[in-house]
């Protein structure tokens, strides 16, 4: 996609992640269109990686290959109106919650619709993104939405748009979960007499190395718990005390809430 331009409606993190993403990887600056009303963040693309935003749609829109919807649900319609005649032969990829494909198709002219769920570690390289496709969009074209995606971590398709309800409920809230338990620790560790730095460094590290013991382990992570738990021990203390307060019950519930949350969102953003 090199030598094609790419469209972004919305400049702010996620895009940015997206773009610096596309940039780095080759993508020439002056192929990619963006449209951000914000001056600060125009100033901001601009010095960052080199891209000229425009405070409105023009027809250079229709340049696009592929178009990026990456504002808020709420401002989605408002954005829309004066993009739509010059996106309607381009691919629409979107990186907002709660817009429907059927929505975006009303509002674009184009049957082509990829909708996303990234997560906010795309801005390290490190993110997920959910991804569905319509029948219309070619497997050409889901390669492309791979490609502008690879720079910013890895990608999952679904087969039914339904299941980024799920998406969005796992992995595209899934960052503040870990942070929450995050902060418990380090709590915990500082009530118990470690410093902060002490507290926080024991707590990161211990994250990141679960996390990647797991990303390489052939083991479920139900195996990996239970080598680590020995019968009266102290991690067979903690996990004991967590099942008898429902801890996991709770965090499932917690999810599903999520998930509940996300197809509400839809039906009101997304009709």
């Amino acid at each position: 996609m090199s030598t094609s331009s790419i469209a972004f409606i919305g400049g702010g993190n996620m895009a940015s992640a997206l773009i610096g993403g596309l940039v780095q990887a080759g993508q020439s600056p002056q192929s990619l269109i963006v449209v951000e009303p914000s001056e600060a963040q125009r100033e901001r693309l601009a010095q960052q990686f080199g891209v000229r935003a425009d405070a409105e749609a023009t027809p250079r829109l229709a340049e696009a290959r592929l178009v990026v919807w990456a504002v808020k649900p709420q401002s989605f319609r408002e954005a829309a109106a004066p993009c739509a005649a010059h996106v309607q032969r381009a691919l629409q990829l979107s990186v907002m919650a709660g817009i429907r494909c059927d929505a975006i198709v009303a509002a674009t002219g184009s049957q082509r619709v990829v909708r996303s769920m990234p997560n906010t570690p795309a801005l390290i390289g490190l993110g997920v993104a959910g991804l569905y496709a319509r029948p219309q969009v070619s497997d050409e074209e889901r390669r492309d939405v791979e490609r502008v995606f690879a720079p910013t971590g890895r990608t999952v398709w679904v087969r039914d748009e339904a299941d980024l309800d799920a998406v969005t409920a796992l992995s595209g809230s899934g960052p503040a979960y870990v942070f929450y338990f995050i902060e418990a620790m380090i709590e915990a560790a500082q009530e118990m007499g470690l410093d902060a730095q002490q507290a926080r460094e024991l707590t990161l590290g211990t994250f990141a190395g679960a996390t990647e013991l797991a990303r390489r382990s052939p083991e479920p992570p139900q195996v990996l718990r239970e080598r680590v738990t020995s019968k009266g021990g102290t991690t067979y203390a903690a996990l004991t005390s967590m099942e008898q307060d429902g801890l996991k019950a709770a965090f499932v519930r917690a999810i599903r809430a999520a998930q509940r949350r996300a197809k509400e969102l839809g039906d009101e953003f997304g009709r």
